[in-house]
């Protein structure tokens, strides 16, 4: 009963539409929270997904055997030149370089089975060396560190990601995203 007096004019009061328009804007701004509160809610999964995933590849990292190798990550781009990330073993994502690959000894496997990029993500044990020198890529117009390649093998073409973004592996993306 009292809402309904609030409602209802009397002598001296203002129109009802005042009162209705307080209590329309606050639902408003009560409905604009619960839209916020849902959305932030379900941002919370992706962060989980990504910590899951990067406890999994912090699981194989430490499991690594010591050696004279590397291990890279495929990271393919249709606008760079530009091979993937290389680290080395038992040594987390975030040292890993970008790298270009010296193909003079040993091609990249995805230019020795003739299909560019196919390789996407692909995570390897590579033989080779640092030699040392810079080449520039011209698309990005960054210097990157020359890999010579020797030899590789597949360790998994379906590895846990190591970048935070879940779009960070299309092959059309133009952002170069760095590993965590």
């Amino acid at each position: 009963m009292k809402c309904l007096k609030l409602f209802r004019p009397s002598k001296g009061n203002q129109a009802p539409s005042s009162s209705i328009s307080n209590l329309s804007s606050t639902g408003f701004l009560w409905s604009v929270a619960c839209v916020c509160v849902v959305l932030l809610v379900g941002c919370a999964t992706t962060p989980d997904e990504f910590t899951r995933a990067r406890a999994v590849a912090n699981q194989s990292i430490a499991s690594e055997p010591p050696g004279n190798y590397f291990v890279g990550r495929r990271f393919y781009r249709r606008s760079y030149f530009f091979w993937g990330y290389v680290r080395q073993p038992r040594q987390p994502w975030s040292t890993a370089r970008l790298v270009m690959l010296n193909e003079q000894r040993t091609l990249a496997p995805d230019r020795e089975a003739n299909a560019i990029g196919f390789d996407n993500n692909y995570e390897y044990r590579l033989d080779g060396y640092f030699s040392g020198q810079t080449v520039y890529e011209p698309a990005s117009n960054g210097f990157y560190p020359e890999f010579v390649l020797t030899g590789y093998k597949v360790l998994s073409n379906n590895p846990p990601r190591i970048f935070r973004d879940p779009a960070a592996t299309d092959p059309n993306r133009l952002y170069i995203d760095k590993p965590e």
